[in-house]
């Protein structure tokens, strides 16, 4: 079973198609600028072949037109027809409190996806594009999945998602916590579970998802108590370009005296701060540590800060969960930053870290290691992310039961 994986943004589109029997990838791509002049497609195969073309993709539609392109014909051709596509599955962001779990797509999902459009005005519509596009482009013939980027997070107890604010914006407007990079949490959790040889309902996991966009999340028995993420992804510890949670009244102080706009201090917050406000160097940590090690004081302090942020979260959920069993680190800082895993490991090394720093050094480029030694009361493991997997693992079980019935 082949199953065409895709994440649609508002001017892009990535793929992969992953043959589901082995688990492999037999092809990955990305269409950039769409709707924008300068339109490109770019992919390879599980053979190495790669191509790269300029093309102006004026929708969504054109833009797997493109795919289809890519997949049917060419060098970089894997399957002879659109029938050796048994399924389509969407990354969604934001399924609010509507979806708790992976669904097949039909008319009234897509409404529903539609409604938390308010919620996610960034994705959500982007993903509505992507989903109508594929059906007009692949057929109703050809089964859609949607997996929400949230619903891991849909078991948080209340104490945990409501803000205290006044409750009837809850009840009006559902501003919660919801929390976001799900997919990637789920699939490590269980990854960390499956290399302890343990069951992961007797598990306490920390799951650290750390890249430009990054959060931390607790897992208890298999459930999510807790994640930094928020209403949006701006909430949590700093990051690339993203502020972090941040003292309200700063915001409302620099309103006042900037004369800003909601626009413009949605823009400074998401897309100014973080580590490229602080260092004035780059959201990029390969080039905040080159600045740092140069003698650049605010890219050492960049880095400095988001350590400790990270440290505090990780602690906070030891404290909610009542001890840890094991913390994970992926995404592309928490998969190739060595001394920033060394310093979290050496922090928690009171609590029985035992950081193994030649494994840590090595764990790097994607491979997956245990980087404390043996024995060492709280394991701790570098774990590559792969949402692109659990969502295929996840169309597949829904398509395969269609089929069943």
């Amino acid at each position: 079973m082949n199953i065409l994986v895709i994440n649609a943004g508002s001017s892009s589109l990535k793929y992969q198609l992953i043959n589901m029997e082995g688990e492999k990838v037999l092809a990955k791509g990305v269409c950039e600028r769409i709707g924008i002049e300068g339109g490109m497609i770019s992919g390879s195969t599980a053979e190495g072949k790669k191509f790269e073309k300029s093309v102006e993709m004026k929708n969504h539609t054109v833009a797997f037109l493109e795919v289809k392109e890519a997949l049917l014909h060419g060098e970089c051709k894997v399957i002879d027809d659109l029938s050796d596509i048994a399924a389509i599955g969407h990354r969604i962001v934001q399924g609010g409190s509507l979806f708790n779990q992976s669904v097949l797509i039909d008319d009234d999902v897509i409404k529903g996806i539609e409604s938390l459009n308010d919620l996610a005005p960034l994705h959500n519509p982007a993903h509505i594009q992507g989903i109508n596009a594929c059906l007009e482009v692949f057929g109703k013939d050809v089964p859609e999945v949607a997996v929400f980027d949230n619903a891991f997070h849909s078991t948080m107890p209340p104490e945990a998602y409501i803000f205290p604010v006044p409750y009837e914006y809850y009840e009006k407007y559902k501003v919660r916590r919801y929390g976001f990079h799900g997919t990637s949490h789920r699939f490590v959790s269980a990854r960390c579970a499956e290399l302890m040889g343990k069951d992961i309902k007797d598990l306490k996991i920390i799951t650290c998802h750390l890249g430009n966009g990054a959060s931390i999340t607790a897992v208890k028995n298999g459930k999510v108590v807790d994640t930094s993420m928020g209403l949006t992804p701006l909430d949590g510890f700093m990051m690339g370009t993203r502020t972090g949670s941040l003292d309200p009244s700063v915001i409302t102080f620099l309103q006042e005296k900037e004369g800003w706009t909601p626009e413009q201090t949605s823009d400074i917050l998401n897309k100014k701060s973080g580590v490229l406000g602080i260092s004035g160097v780059s959201n990029d940590d390969r080039d905040v540590r080159a600045a740092a090690a140069e003698g650049n004081k605010r890219a050492k302090l960049a880095r400095d800060i988001q350590w400790y942020q990270i440290r505090k979260y990780i602690g906070s959920y030891i404290a909610a969960m009542e001890g840890v069993d094991a913390i994970t680190f992926a995404g592309g800082l928490g998969e190739n930053t060595a001394d920033l895993r060394e310093n979290i490991c050496k922090k928690f090394s009171f609590l029985g870290v035992e950081l193994d720093e030649e494994a840590n050094e090595k764990a790097i480029k994607g491979k997956e290691a245990e980087i404390t030694k043996p024995g060492s009361k709280i394991r701790v493991f570098v774990i590559p992310t792969n949402e692109e997997l659990l969502i295929a693992r996840d169309t597949k079980e829904i398509v395969t039961a269609l089929v069943k019935a």
